[in-house]
């Protein structure tokens, strides 16, 4: 076992244990913790996944808040009024191009960490990121202090949850490295919140940003996490129609899909501009005070939600390999074995007609028989001569193997587009699947046998219980009397 693969088991075992100490009377996280690490094993043996890595990790088991938007939406100042003390920095341009963690400290004064201490600590969202930001960093690689930093505060509104503050899509929004930081904390998220600026009802200018944080939630199965807000709602007290720039928020997001779903319409009665009519701002109060109870609930439930997402992506991760992954796998090799037999089949067949027409054309048939003969016989020349050829040929399979597949893979990227870490998973299995030291004839992907679905179909059936054993926990159908437990 490798140093990094004895760091991994070290932190499964330590976060089962930690979970099993923090939720004594909700054995069900801990036992997930179990249910991952066997199907790391699935991952492992197919090359989904590699040794140092567990899809325990592609969860985060704390509660988690997304802070996503524009430059000038007023996401900054939301968190300092969450948090109820000035935290970060804001304003009306960019004042900060970093992801920035916040949690909970027991110290009374804030504090801010380099991003180290979030790459190395796999208890945080972004534990060995900088193997991402590495790999598509235009400027080669990069300290991971330029992308993360982890500040910590006494607010009590914190405990037990964590909130990413990411910086403004607009002052950033090319760079191919923010953009993967952020798919990967809307994947993590249990909650995603998506800050627009209300002073400016722009789709033309912010299309790239819309079509970034709206289009690609869309169609998600967990889509019912982000929240839409459009913030600084106060300024259009002042407009002769208000609720215009909010239809004209509503066309821009229906034109990249968002076509359902609830706006929310807050302000930071600290910040706001005087409303001078007073039925105007008791009407803007009262909308606001009642999507702020909203998010607040919202925010709130997440603690519960937590342990159901978890326990999903448990099934959905052992699901997406029986169901997707596999299938997806097979048919790649189906068509990669039918194109390796074609073209092994057009080049040798090429190289047998170019050869019977030289041994035509020089009239040099009866070098076959002496060259069968010289074979037969041991003579050195005939058995250099046969090993190149037989050399030659297993060079010209092997290479047709690995151009197939890399094509194949090339397709794969087109048709996955920018989920980086769902292709990864798939060329590495891909790979491993059509590696040289493996046989054409077997027909499965790499790893996938009898054990390994039986233990898939183990895990799914665990994932079930679990959620029983939530119901049981946070809901009482039968009424019986019996105390439901509370977070």
């Amino acid at each position: 076992m490798s140093q990094s693969s004895t760091q991994i088991n070290k932190y499964l075992k330590s976060l089962q244990k930690h979970l099993a100490d923090e939720h004594p009377d909700n054995p069900t996280l801990a036992n997930a913790v179990k249910s991952f690490r066997k199907m790391d094993y699935v991952g492992h043996s197919m090359g989904l996944l590699n040794k140092d890595e567990s899809y325990a990790t592609c969860v985060t088991w704390w509660p988690m808040i997304a802070v996503l938007g524009t430059f000038s939406a007023g996401k900054s100042t939301y968190i300092n009024s969450y948090l109820d003390m000035k935290l970060q920095r804001t304003g009306n341009q960019a004042v900060d191009d970093k992801f920035t963690v916040i949690c909970y400290s027991r110290h009374n004064e804030a504090k801010t960490l380099p991003g180290i201490a979030l790459d190395a600590d796999p208890r945080f969202p972004f534990f060995q990121i900088s193997r991402s930001i590495e790999e598509i960093s235009e400027a080669g690689q990069e300290r991971i202090d330029a992308y993360l930093q982890l500040k910590t505060c006494p607010s009590e509104n914190i405990r037990g949850k964590i909130l990413i503050d990411s910086p403004g899509f607009d002052a950033d929004n090319q760079r191919a490295s923010t953009l993967r930081l952020t798919q990967h904390i809307i994947n993590l998220s249990d909650l995603v919140l998506v800050f627009f600026d209300a002073r400016h009802p722009e789709p033309k200018a912010m299309q790239d940003t819309l079509a970034y944080l709206v289009s690609a939630s869309v169609n998600r199965a967990d889509a019912n996490k982000f929240l839409y807000i459009l913030n600084q709602i106060d300024v259009t007290a002042q407009e002769d129609n208000p609720e215009e720039v909010v239809s004209a928020w509503q066309r821009s997001l229906a034109e990249v899909g968002l076509v359902t779903g609830r706006f929310y319409r807050i302000y930071n009665p600290a910040a706001a501009v005087p409303i001078a009519n007073p039925h105007i701002r008791e009407r803007f109060e009262k909308k606001r005070e009642e999507d702020m109870a909203d998010i607040n609930a919202r925010m709130h439930q997440i603690e519960v939600e937590r342990s159901y997402r978890i326990v999903g992506k448990l099934e959905q991760t052992a699901k997406g390999i029986k169901n997707q992954i596999v299938n997806k796998l097979s048919d790649m090799l189906k068509k990669w074995k039918s194109k390796v037999v074609l073209f092994d089949g057009l080049a040798f067949g090429t190289l047998a007609v170019l050869a019977g027409i030289a041994l035509t054309m020089n009239e040099s048939w009866g070098l076959l028989k002496t060259f069968q003969e010289e074979l037969m016989q041991g003579e050195t020349p005939a058995i250099a001569i046969a090993t190149f050829l037989l050399v030659s040929i297993i060079f010209i399979h092997f290479a047709i193997r690995r151009a197939v597949a890399n094509k194949l893979l090339k397709n794969l990227a087109n048709e996955i587009g920018n989920d980086h870490e769902t292709y990864k998973q798939y060329m590495q299995a891909f790979n491993k699947s059509t590696a040289a030291y493996r046989p054409m004839f077997l027909s499965g992907p790499a790893g996938w046998n009898d054990v390994a679905q039986q233990t898939i179909d183990e895990i799914i059936n665990e994932a079930n219980d679990y959620i029983q054993a939530l119901n049981d926990q946070f809901t009482n159908p039968s009424g019986n009397g019996g105390e439901n437990s509370q977070v």
